[in-house]
């Protein structure tokens, strides 16, 4: 019988040759092979000529006699081509075939299965198709099997158990799928298995137990799921286990170190809860341990212990707690300490310090109380410092200062208090400074000035005083500058205009006056970056223009002498004035007579609040004197179209006042702002900011509107604390109110109303959190005659792709920025790098990125100030918003759906959700959501729920139960709704034979016949008859 096998496998009957014939036969394959590849691997393979591969034919390898082919190593030679020309039963004595890193393409040939001698195969880095072919259990002899990355595809064979004497396994970098064989325990002189980066799914099998000598295990970036087996405690000769990328539960194996000579594991971005595994605190022989972005739990310092060899510890985004364990200062090794987004109390033990060798720090978002300690000077080689959203108070230790290889300092969101140290001029490879959300006080040291590499510099929300420092304008490297929410004076240096590097600034609600610098990042900043400052004037929007240029700042004698040479000037042009404008009142009453007067400031204003009952020529002059004729000391915020100011009336009142930007080169159409803005009037939403009324003449053209207490949604997200305020819940119900309010614009208004620029900043919350749109329709009213074809309208970032080539403006273009508002309120921030990935057919783009960035996992995306949503709702809701948001997002803006299709759906999903979570379910509850099911076309489900109320012993009304007849009358015929109307008046209220004999003929005239005779089974025979008696007289 062997020999027949090893006839069959060999029918050339290649061991029988003598050896000068067997050497012919290897020449001739190997030539034959070589005429089917491409031209240029022809040229590399020149030296194969003659008969005799063992003279000197490249990377062909003969036994010690010279006889015989035993390997063929080609790695590297870039060949390409396919292996279906290569006959390999001619080579009865190869030992090893070696091809990585070159471009074979087509799939792996079955007949490969003859190599029977075979000890290695490696095909890695090729264009290798189709399903690894069952014949390679054949390969009896095989230690080594490396088939990726290629592009095979299909399930792993189970014969992949015959091979026995296999060493290392590796078959990464394949889109294969369906679930991994439990045949892989049969390896049992396995010692590497490799398996990441592919579509395999299911649960890891229980048989990898039996892989006692396995080493080395890597399973990463599947879609394995599950907990894994309890088996893999036998694993005691791991050194390095990999179980990143994948949606694994339940707990880590707590032996995995039992044996002790763990060195690497990482198992991060899974869901594995419970604690750390409890081997680990004994593992001295670990060098990397990375279990970040998962769901532990337990006490930080019983699970870790002291760690000599460790190098790299990332526990960031878990449910740690406890305190940080004063063995610390025993890893002498490590470089990069990361235990971030957690929830570790306790001080900073001084002990860290003894760790010499650390790098990067990063115990952000976590409970640390105390202060920082002075002992961390001695970390000369640290060059990132993260201690941000903590408790941490005292001062900031001048000792910091001595740091001389920190590049990044962020100690925001603390209690720090007392001066920022002069020492941190100290740092001169400092890359970023963030110590905003402090209280620290003071000014700001002017030795700043000297960090010429600095590239982020935020000192916002602190209670800094005094001038800014002109040594700040040395940074010429600077990127981002927030100086914001501090108690700053005096002017802006004129050494800011040499800081050309600048993207991004914010100087807001401080105490500076004078001008803004003449460059480009001040000039183009929005108001929100300079409002509720003393007096700064200059070219940005929502800035008053500077009067005077003020050329000499050191001295005030200059400006003694302009005062004195314009102040008679302007006494003597006022007089004129009062004169000219006495003359002119004078004339005006003489023509008019007796009629009243209107002359309001800056001329007559029309059509004023029709709104209120109130006088509108009242109303606006309150408007103007509560803004001080529209003063930047009220300024709000700036859109694209206007300024809005808040206004006090004299009632009380607190109105939000838009005036809109005047221009010089296209004046508004005040008939057509007149009729667009009667039509807004009409608007009632519990979801759209109500406008009061609007002012058109030809110097002022503003609307008034309701006053929002919490501001915009975009300013909410970008201040941590208003941020950590929107939990799950309201941010759920703020997608949920823009939902509703755009639904009612476009699908409730005659006619529809288009928003146009449906942004962050459009959006305003009030004291509870709710969200009201505003700005709905400004657009298109200040660009006369524009119909929907327009210049580019709407917000930067918010715009779909379709407008780079079309202006046409329509509905699906406000469903697009809903979707990127969605996505910002899940992320915390604006989703533009998000939306350019989904975009991107490369994406993941990197191959050295990190498991977290090639995984866009929801958990990694949403908003990591805030807890992860925990409650079933919450989940259910970020998710469910999260892909509608996502389908918001379209390219092609026919895909989109409707706001309507978004609310319904939204409303039926909560409605089912509910009736699922129902203890008590009755009959309005049942034909509540039958009627949804046959209003949606669906109606098996439909059907099923009818059975199961059925099965619930649910009793119907006679009113509930024509309800249902109804509503199954849209799914089917109004026939069937009338037999079953008929079915209620003959059985009587509330009858059980009612509610079964309607079931019964629905299911019989809908051919669901499995469900037609399990309802016969239910019923009694006398009942049975009676239902099936009428079924015959009605049909």
């Amino acid at each position: 019988a062997v020999m027949l096998l090893i006839i069959l496998i060999s029918p050339c009957g290649a061991t029988s040759l003598n050896p000068v014939r067997l050497r012919d036969q290897e020449a001739n394959a190997l030539l034959k092979w070589k005429a089917s590849l491409d031209n240029q691997s022809q040229v590399v393979l020149n030296s194969w000529s003659g008969s005799n591969p063992c003279n000197n034919w490249a990377g062909i390898s003969c036994d010690s006699s010279q006889q015989s082919v035993t390997n063929l190593s080609l790695s590297h030679f870039g060949l390409r081509g396919t292996l279906q020309a290569f006959n390999f039963s001619s080579f009865p004595e190869l030992r090893g075939f070696y091809l990585w890193n070159n471009s074979f393409y087509g799939p792996i040939p079955p007949s490969i299965g003859n190599l029977s001698k075979l000890m290695v195969l490696d095909l890695d880095q090729n264009d290798l198709i189709g399903n690894v072919p069952w014949e390679i259990g054949l390969l009896g002899s095989l230690n080594i099997l490396w088939l990726g990355p290629n592009n095979l595809t299909g399930l792993i064979p189970s014969s992949i158990g015959n091979l026995r004497n296999l060493t290392f396994l590796s078959i990464w970098g394949n889109p294969l799928s369906g679930f991994f064989p439990q045949e892989i325990g049969f390896l049992k002189s396995l010692e590497y298995l490799g398996i990441s980066n592919n579509n395999m799914s299911g649960s890891i099998p229980y048989s990898i137990g039996n892989l006692t000598k396995l080493s080395d295990l890597r399973i990463t970036k599947t879609f394995f799921s599950g907990s894994l087996p309890h088996e893999m405690n036998n694993l005691t000769s791991l050194r390095l286990l990999h179980l990143s990328g994948n949606m694994f539960t339940g707990t880590l194996p707590p032996n995995v170190c039992l044996g002790g000579l763990l060195e690497n594991f990482t198992a991060t971005s899974n869901h594995f809860s419970g604690p750390i595994p409890t081997s680990l605190r004994n593992c001295t022989t670990l060098h990397r341990l990375r279990f970040d972005w998962n769901q532990l739990t337990g006490n930080i310092s019983e699970a870790l212990g002291v760690y000599p060899k460790l190098d790299y510890i990332d526990l960031s985004h878990n449910r740690l707690n406890g305190e940080l364990p004063r063995e610390l200062g025993e890893w002498h090794n490590i470089t990069a300490l990361k235990i971030s987004n957690n929830s570790v109390s306790g001080e900073i033990p001084s002990a860290l310090a003894s760790a010499s060798k650390l790098r990067l720090i990063d115990l952000s978002w976590n409970r640390l109380i105390g202060e920082i300690p002075k002992e961390l000077r001695k970390l000369e080689s640290l060059f990132s410092l993260n201690l941000n959203n903590n408790q941490l108070s005292n001062t900031i230790p001048v000792e910091i200062g001595m740091l001389s290889s920190l590049q990044i300092l962020n100690l925001a969101a603390n209690n720090l208090s007392g001066p920022i140290p002069v020492q941190l001029g100290n740092f001169t490879n400092l890359l970023e400074i963030n110590l905003s959300y402090n209280k620290l006080t003071y000014s700001i040291p002017s030795k700043i000035g000297s960090l010429t590499s600095l590239e982020v510099l935020d000192l916002s929300s602190n209670m800094l005083m005094q001038e800014i420092p002109p040594q700040l304008g040395n940074l010429q490297t600077l990127s981002t500058l927030n100086l914001s929410h501090n108690e700053l004076s005096g002017l802006i240096p004129d050494t800011f205009e040499r800081l050309l590097g600048l993207t991004a600034m914010d100087i807001s609600h401080n105490e500076l006056e004078g001008p803004i610098p003449d460059i480009e990042p001040f000039q183009n900043a929005s108001f929100e970056a300079y409002q509720n400052n003393m007096g700064l004037c200059g070219n940005a929007s929502g800035l008053n223009p500077c009067a005077i240029p003020e050329n000499n700042k050191n001295g005030r004698r200059g400006i003694s002498v302009v005062i004195l040479i314009v102040l008679p000037l302007l006494a003597g042009s006022f007089l004129l004035l009062i004169v000219m404008a006495s003359t002119f009142i004078f004339h005006q009453r003489v023509i008019r007579g007796s009629h009243p007067v209107s002359q309001e400031r800056g001329g007559q204003c029309q059509d004023i609040f029709s709104v209120w009952s109130s006088d509108g020529k009242i109303i606006y002059e309150n408007i103007i004197d509560a803004t001080e004729e529209f003063n930047s000391n009220y300024c709000i915020g700036s859109g694209n179209y206007g300024t809005v100011y808040k206004a006090i009336l004299p009632t009380g009142q607190v109105v939000a006042v838009k005036k809109f930007h005047s221009s010089d080169e296209e004046e508004t159409n005040l008939k057509a702002f007149k009729s667009e803005i009667t039509t807004l009037l009409d608007i009632r939403h519990r979801n759209i900011v109500k406008l009061y009324g609007f002012c058109s003449n030809p110097k002022h053209l503003f609307l008034v509107y309701e006053f929002l207490e919490k501001g915009s949604l975009k300013n909410i997200l970008a201040n941590p604390e208003e941020a950590m305020e929107l939990d799950w819940v309201k941010r759920l119900n703020i997608i949920k109110g823009m939902a509703s309010a755009l639904a009612y614009l476009h699908h409730d208004c005659t006619p529809p109303i288009i928003h146009r620029d449906v942004s962050s900043s459009n959006v305003l919350l009030d004291l509870e959190h709710e969200a009201h749109v505003s700005d709905f329709g400004t657009a298109r009213f200040m660009v006369p005659n524009s119909s929907n074809w327009t210049s580019l309208a709407g917000t930067f970032g918010y715009i779909p792709p379709e407008q780079a080539y079309t202006r046409k403006v329509d509905e699906k273009c406000d469903v697009y920025s809903f979707g990127v508002v969605t996505l910002e309120v899940m992320m915390g921030r604006h989703p533009g790098t998000l939306i350019s990935s989904l975009s991107s057919p490369s994406f993941p783009s990197s191959s050295s990125s990190s498991p977290a960035d090639q995984h866009m996992l929801l958990k990694d995306i949403i908003d990591q100030r805030i807890p992860c949503p925990n409650t079933g709702p919450a989940i259910n809701g970020v998710v469910h918003f999260t892909k509608l948001a996502i389908a918001c997002l379209a390219a092609n803006p026919q895909s989109r759906p409707t706001m309507h299709q978004k609310w319904l759906q939204h409303m039926w999903n909560l409605a089912v959700d509910i009736f699922e979570k129902m203890a008590q379910k009755n009959c309005a509850s049942y034909s509540a959501l039958f009627a949804g099911f046959c209003k949606n076309g669906e109606g098996s489900k439909a059907l099923d729920l009818f059975i199961n109320m059925l099965l619930e012993g649910v009793e119907l009304t006679v009113f509930t139960f024509t309800s249902i007849a109804n509503a199954c009358g849209l799914l089917m015929s109004s026939e069937t709704s009338r037999q079953i109307q008929g079915f209620t008046i003959k059985f009587g209220h509330g009858s059980s034979a009612c509610v079964q004999a309607a079931l019964l003929d629905m299911c019989t005239r809908c051919r669901r016949m499995n469900d037609a005779e399990k309802i016969q089974r239910l019923l009694s025979g006398e009942l049975c008859l009676i239902a099936a008696d009428s079924i015959n007289i009605q049909a």
